[in-house]
């Protein structure tokens, strides 16, 4: 009996991530890309599958969790790799300056990362850049896989040689908790890239910025339930997108939700 491949599912959408183009997510089977070219850096996540491709004049196969690093303006198709199988992809198009243009030979060489971190990562980006309130952690997350990327083509790091960056980026933070800076701002208000901010803030403390920020929200949200003010007005009062989002972090964090948090400090109080 021959299998009926499922019908192609797409969705994209556009993201306020800071060089964040165009975000897509699809179920593809019968579908082949003919060749053609973006002008953004392209960041594809096999889910499920795998994908045959050509790049620069050369045949590829991307398997499930591989990520793909495919320069602007570079020649690429791609479909299925086995005939009458789905595949599943989530795919971020980026700046064309996300990386310098002096990378673009060696990734057509090697498009396919051979770090099985960096595929952890793009699906965690993924995550929180479809989130509410995910933009901070997507964008962090960004530079994170950047730099993952860049070390596998041989590029060196800056050295971190400045603790006092990762101070006055905490006290930016927690200045502006209610509000956050994105990355890029930061930096160009404390003169670092935001590769190098994480990596400053990530060896002072221990966590990245965004993990950081989190904590700090949860804390703020702890004293003020613990006042007694109600999950709504916590969760405006304390950065979080909407009381949902509260929750979700909340029982992330601490396992419970701020609605039972409170109930048990009211109950502990009688």
């Amino acid at each position: 009996m021959e299998t009926v491949p499922a019908p192609d599912r797409l969705q994209g959408w556009r993201s306020d991530v800071p060089g964040v183009r165009e975000v897509l997510h699809a179920e593809l089977s019968a579908h082949a890309y003919p060749l053609h070219v973006h002008r953004e850096w392209t960041l594809l996540l096999i889910d499920r599958g795998a994908v045959d491709y050509r790049l620069g004049g050369r045949s590829r196969q991307a398997l499930a969790a591989s990520v793909s690093v495919l320069p602007p303006d570079i020649a690429h198709d791609g479909h299925t790799a086995r005939a009458g199988h789905s595949f599943t992809k989530r795919v971020v198009y980026l700046a064309a300056d996300w990386i310098d243009e002096t990378g673009v030979g060696s990734i057509v060489d090697r498009p396919v990362v051979p770090d099985p971190v960096v595929g952890q990562l793009v699906a965690r980006f993924h995550d929180a850049v479809v989130a509410r309130g995910g933009e901070f952690a997507a964008e962090s997350l960004l530079a994170t896989i950047k730099a993952r990327v860049l070390a596998d083509l041989g590029a060196r790091p800056r050295p971190i040689v400045n603790a006092p960056l990762a101070a006055r980026l905490r006290e930016l933070l927690d200045a502006r908790l209610l509000s956050l800076p994105t990355l890029q701002d930061a930096g160009r208000t404390l003169g670092a890239t935001p590769e190098h901010l994480i990596r400053a803030f990530t060896k002072a403390y221990g966590i990245p910025p965004h993990r950081y920020v989190i904590g700090r929200r949860v804390d703020a949200a702890r004293r003020l339930l613990l006042a007694g003010v109600s999950p709504a007005e916590v969760a405006a009062r304390t950065g979080f997108v909407d009381q949902s989002h509260l929750t979700r972090t909340f029982r992330r964090t601490l396992g419970t939700t701020p609605a039972r948090f409170a109930g048990r400090v009211r109950a502990a109080s009688r």
